[in-house]
């Protein structure tokens, strides 16, 4: 059974600081989502996987991908963001998984809070160094369960929000060792 490796740099979240210009960040392409790609499904699903484990086997907080497996569903492959700064984290995919990250996300609890952060949302993805298509989701509302002691909502139990960023998709990729690679930045937040 041959696996893809994944050498991966995301961010995730929007801070409340007035926008600085971003320094070498395009504006996000636009992409049609393959069919079964449902903003609410997919964001409920990530934010629910990024809330799912408690710190100290986090993938979020993971600095090297060793916790990139913890909580994953089985028909798709979900990477993490970061808290802020940079991470460089290598990951074996099961081969058959489609790709899911946001390059930049938010999670709040009214719709106002996505649109502030969505004003100033930029980013780009390259895949082995080939520009990367970008979804651009604003406010959606979402459902999120999350574990006991978890980094990312802090909270145990099931609760609604609203959700939005910059995300990307990829169909399976073949075996092989594959870099990920993004920039975003959204009020302020930088990452390269």
């Amino acid at each position: 059974m041959a696996a893809v490796v994944v050498a991966a740099g995301l961010t995730t979240g929007c801070l409340a600081e007035e926008p600085r210009p971003a320094v070498g960040i395009g504006t996000p392409k636009t992409a049609t989502p393959a069919p079964a790609l449902d903003p609410a499904e997919v964001q409920s699903a990530w934010w629910s996987w990024a809330s799912g484990s408690p710190s100290g086997r986090n993938p979020v907080e993971d600095a090297t991908g060793e916790h990139c497996a913890e909580g994953q569903p089985s028909d798709r492959w979900f990477l993490a963001g970061t808290f802020g700064g940079s991470a460089t984290r290598r990951c074996t995919v099961p081969p058959g998984r489609a790709l899911i990250a946001p390059l930049v996300n938010r999670m709040g609890e009214s719709a106002a809070e996505c649109d502030s952060c969505m004003r100033s949302a930029q980013g780009a993805l390259t895949i082995d160094g080939r520009p990367w298509p970008t979804l651009r989701w604003n406010a959606t509302p979402i459902t999120v369960t999350a574990t006991a002691g978890n980094p990312v909502t802090g909270d145990e139990g099931t609760f609604g929000g609203h959700a939005c960023g910059l995300w990307s998709w990829s169909p399976p990729l073949p075996p092989a060792r594959t870099g990920w690679s993004s920039a975003a930045t959204a009020r302020a937040f930088r990452y390269r």
